[in-house]
């Protein structure tokens, strides 16, 4: 740059003392003026194009910033539509037992809290007079007892009081938590005593939902894993087998 100013410092002093040899350095003046000018402009031009060149990586990181949170979204909507899919499922065929009699505990824990004090019992003497306020279609006080042995320590009469628990829903005619009951009775011990009935239940409140597909459902699982059960438990699957309509 600076040779390019004292190529143009000094034309005027040579037009001056040259003539016309001054006016061709006067044209090399002109040429100086535009080499500097030229020289200007490609320094501008490398300015805008570093810009672009800024711009466009700003661009691409943020389109990159835009597709991951887009991802995340999408996998966000997908998980909740899987976890609502599942409790439509688990509503459906009874899985959420558990949950549903965990529920209707903490009312009847409430109300047995102020209650005056007594003389605690043992799980079977709670079991053996819910059975009796059964027996006497006194089904409320047959679901505290059932819930009361349930919100105990584990144990293996737990399973009886499930069953009980979905035996005094049913009474009151709260047949979707009794099946839900029911059903949980049945996960509790697949194997045990208290299956047979317990698919038998569920099957009989589907059928009190005219959720009759469900309760065909049902009596294959029960036919299925028990082929020879009692003689009270096949004449009733027999019963609702023709109220439900089954193939």
């Amino acid at each position: 740059m600076r040779s390019v100013m004292s190529c143009f410092l000094s034309v005027p002093s040579l037009c001056r003392q040259w003539g016309r040899v001054g006016i061709l350095a006067c044209g090399v003046s002109l040429a100086c003026v535009g080499l500097a000018r030229a020289d200007d402009s490609g320094n501008l031009t490398l300015q805008l194009l570093d810009r672009v060149n800024a711009l466009e990586d700003q661009t691409r990181q943020m389109r990159g910033q835009i597709d991951q949170l887009t991802n995340q979204v999408q996998q966000q909507n997908a998980t909740l539509s899987k976890q609502v899919e599942d409790m439509n499922f688990a509503m459906q065929h009874g899985h959420g037992g558990a949950a549903a009699g965990t529920a209707m505990a903490a009312p009847a824990a409430a109300a047995a809290g102020a209650a005056p004090a007594a003389v605690k019992r043992t799980p079977d003497e709670v079991l053996k007079a819910g059975n009796e306020a059964l027996l006497k279609q006194d089904y409320a006080t047959a679901q505290a007892d059932a819930q009361q042995v349930l919100s105990g320590p584990k144990s293996p009469r737990q399973v009886d009081a499930q069953y009980l628990l979905a035996q005094s829903l049913a009474g009151q005619k709260q047949y979707r938590q009794s099946a839900l009951a029911y059903y949980d009775a049945y996960n509790r011990a697949p194997h045990g005593q208290r299956a047979p009935s317990a698919l038998l239940g569920v099957a009989a409140t589907l059928v009190a939902l005219n959720d009759k597909a469900s309760a065909c459902q049902a009596l294959d699982k029960l036919s299925s894993e028990f082929p020879e059960p009692a003689a009270r438990i096949k004449s009733a699957e027999q019963v609702y087998r023709k109220r439900a309509k089954c193939n």
